[in-house]
């Protein structure tokens, strides 16, 4: 039993006739019937019974036509697909974000894209560095955006921003007053913000101690978005990547944080696995709306 022998018997469960079978497929009717016998022969059992002339189909025929229709019609969405795929009308990118980013740029970077291409199937991976990394080196996902470097041999990696830390308070705390933020101002404050394990907490050690401070941070977080919650309920001032406050925010304020600590945007892609050809359609997403809050703030950069 073979496709082609299958698609015999289904095109004459459908048409009725070998005749309008043959006309279906194409082919002459010999070669219809002479599949058809192949097919029977094969099975041991008769599909049709003649009877005056006619094919009329037997129960053990009724039984098969409902799979055997199945499977050809899944098979005709496969090659709709492949054609889709083929013709750029569908496709798939599998991107891997760090948090802040997600809750930040992506939404409108994703916004832009998908108006060019509806059809592209997202799968979006909000995880740790260290998760992206690994999912990027095993070709897990397509692009990695992350807010520092990914460092491996064959991950080629474009720093699209550098983004300052900035101070986050509460609406009513009296340095919101301030202008500008600096350690001296936080002596006796309970800070909110990253582990001294993190590249951008490190950092803003060194900040710290160049103006004789040490930086005592009070509730460590993983994330920036983590931090404004607890702003919110007074827990704290936060030390955060900007991103975290990408957009206005009831409850809190920001001030500039001296002196400055920055944290780099970076887009990572795995030049020895096979790129989404969406991929670059997507990363000139991401740089227009970096370059249009660069534009907007006035830094650029």
């Amino acid at each position: 039993m073979n496709a082609r022998q299958l698609e015999v018997f289904r095109a004459i469960m459908r048409e009725g006739t070998i005749t309008a079978a043959a006309n279906m497929l194409a082919v002459s009717q010999p070669a219809i019937s002479k599949l058809l016998l192949h097919l029977e022969s094969q099975l041991g059992y008769a599909l049709f019974d003649r009877i005056g002339g006619r094919l009329v189909p037997t129960m053990e025929a009724h039984l098969l036509y409902t799979d055997v229709d199945r499977v050809f019609r899944q098979m005709e969405t496969l090659k709709s697909l492949a054609r889709d795929v083929g013709a750029n009308k569908i496709g798939l990118l599998r991107l891997g974000v760090s948090l802040p980013l997600a809750y930040s740029v992506l939404p409108s970077a994703l916004s832009a894209f998908r108006l060019r291409h509806p059809e592209v199937k997202i799968h979006l991976h909000t995880l740790p560095k260290r998760e992206i990394a690994e999912a990027l080196q095993l070709g897990d996902i397509d692009l990695a955006l992350t807010l520092s470097a990914i460092l491996a041999p064959t991950v080629r990696v474009e720093t699209l921003s550098e983004t300052p830390v900035v101070a986050v308070l509460p609406k009513d705390d009296v340095l919101a007053a301030e202008s500008l933020i600096i350690p001296a101002l936080l002596d006796d404050r309970p800070l909110i913000s990253y582990g001294s394990h993190a590249e951008i907490g490190a950092a803003l050690d060194q900040a710290f101690a160049a103006a004789g401070r040490t930086r005592d941070v009070a509730i460590q977080i993983a994330s920036s978005v983590g931090a404004l919650p607890l702003v919110r309920e007074g827990l704290g001032v936060a030390l955060v990547d900007g991103l975290a406050v990408w957009r206005d925010l009831e409850g809190v304020v920001v001030r500039p944080f001296a002196p400055t600590v920055t944290t780099k945007v970076s887009l990572s892609i795995n030049e020895a696995r096979p790129a989404s050809r969406f991929l670059q359609p997507f990363v000139a997403c991401l740089r227009q709306v970096f370059s249009i809050a660069e534009d907007s703030t006035g830094n650029g950069g």
